[in-house]
């Protein structure tokens, strides 16, 4: 009888276990561990010091799409913000970062 118990406690402890992992994050609802964020490529332009710096970086989202971690960055180009230009440099330079992007994309997956 006593074995029964036994027997009967550690399936109830193994099915505790089981929903506290779904419960926070260690499985997805199909019984596989669920990865960790996965790192992208995307464009992004910073102003500061009288220039514009279109850059490529890699970084890693929560799930509701805040930024987690940079872990790579590229300078496209820098614009500073009195060229007459600017314009046409900054949409030449966003192409530029999407093309690169595209392209490490595929390099990385």
């Amino acid at each position: 009888m006593r074995f029964l118990i036994i027997l009967a406690l550690l399936a109830v402890a193994a099915v505790v276990v089981v929903l506290l992992l779904y419960a926070f994050g260690g499985l997805a609802p199909d019984g596989r561990r669920r990865p960790g964020p996965s790192a992208r490529w995307e464009t992004h332009t910073e102003a500061s010091g009288g220039a514009t710096a279109v850059v490529v970086r890699q970084v890693t989202r929560d799930a509701s799409g805040g930024l987690l971690d940079e872990l790579g960055r590229q300078t496209v180009a820098t614009i500073p913000d009195g060229d007459p230009d600017w314009d046409t440099r900054y949409h030449e330079a966003m192409a530029e970062a999407r093309s690169r992007v595209a392209a490490l994309e595929v390099e990385s997956g």
